[in-house]
């Protein structure tokens, strides 16, 4: 099942194109990696997916609705709603500094009004499904590791139970031992979810993206320049600027447990 789906979208910042007629497919259940340099169009492609920028050409449907056009309290509503979810590259533009971790988690739950024991259950299973330990709970977002705020960053848009997670940049702010422990979170989440979550995971890291993802899509000045599985695009890469990316990666591990490809 096709869970999102770009068609020819466009998107313009002032006189500049950034994204130019880009078309791409999400199926349900599936990593799929956004690679690219500085100013490929990664983050827009990210912002015209979650709707806080707008297409100037093109339609962007998730779960078959259309979302291009909505406006005012219908986009409320469908935000309200938590089919896509936003884990930042910093965590702690998740996580308020202030306020426990715990009830940083439990805010979307809050909002949407999920009674007490729901919320408690939602809790546990988002907590356990990024391998963070619930005595964590308790602290502030200074008490934690950078590797372990970003796993509560996560855990934190897993618990209204999106059925896509969009995640720029997760790892990387993060040193090499936490950077291992947030893919290895996630592709544990993916191999765990199945068909119940999607991801969208865009990262300028070629080599932690080919670790986590079933497929690699390759942007280059807001176009996709290759898109394919993650196996065969590290391996033969059809286009010369995926090969200049790959050149750039001393070893590429693609020993992983996700999810195979949709076709």
């Amino acid at each position: 099942m096709t869970l999102l789906e770009l068609e020819d979208v466009s998107v313009d910042y002032g006189s500049s194109r950034v994204l130019n007629g880009l078309s791409l497919s999400v199926f349900a259940g599936e990593v799929v990696g956004i690679v690219g340099e500085s100013g490929s169009g990664k983050t827009t492609l990210a912002k015209t997916v979650l709707r806080t920028v707008n297409a100037a050409a093109g339609a962007v449907r998730v779960g078959g609705e259309d979302i291009t056009h909505l406006r005012g309290s219908a986009l409320r509503r469908w935000r309200l709603a938590g089919a896509v979810q936003y884990v930042f590259q910093d965590p702690m533009r998740s996580l308020d500094p202030g306020v426990r971790v715990s009830d940083s988690i439990a805010e979307g739950l809050r909002i949407a009004r999920i009674p007490h024991a729901e919320s408690r259950e939602r809790m546990a299973a988002a907590v356990e499904a990024v391998g963070l330990d619930a005595e964590l709970l308790t602290r502030l977002p200074s008490g934690l590791s950078g590797g372990q705020r970003q796993r509560a960053a996560i855990a934190r848009a897993l618990v209204v139970q999106p059925r896509l997670l969009v995640l720029d940049e997760p790892v990387s702010a993060l040193d090499a031992a936490s950077r291992d422990r947030v893919v290895q979170a996630l592709i544990a989440l993916s191999r765990d979810r199945g068909d119940e979550l999607a991801m969208l995971v865009i990262s300028h890291d070629i080599g932690s993206l080919a670790a986590m993802s079933d497929r690699l899509v390759v942007l280059h000045h807001g176009r996709i320049v290759e898109d394919g599985p993650a196996s065969r695009v590290v391996a033969a890469p059809q286009h010369p600027y995926t090969r200049r990316l790959i050149d750039s990666v001393p070893v590429i591990d693609l020993h992983h447990s996700s999810t195979p490809a949709r076709s």
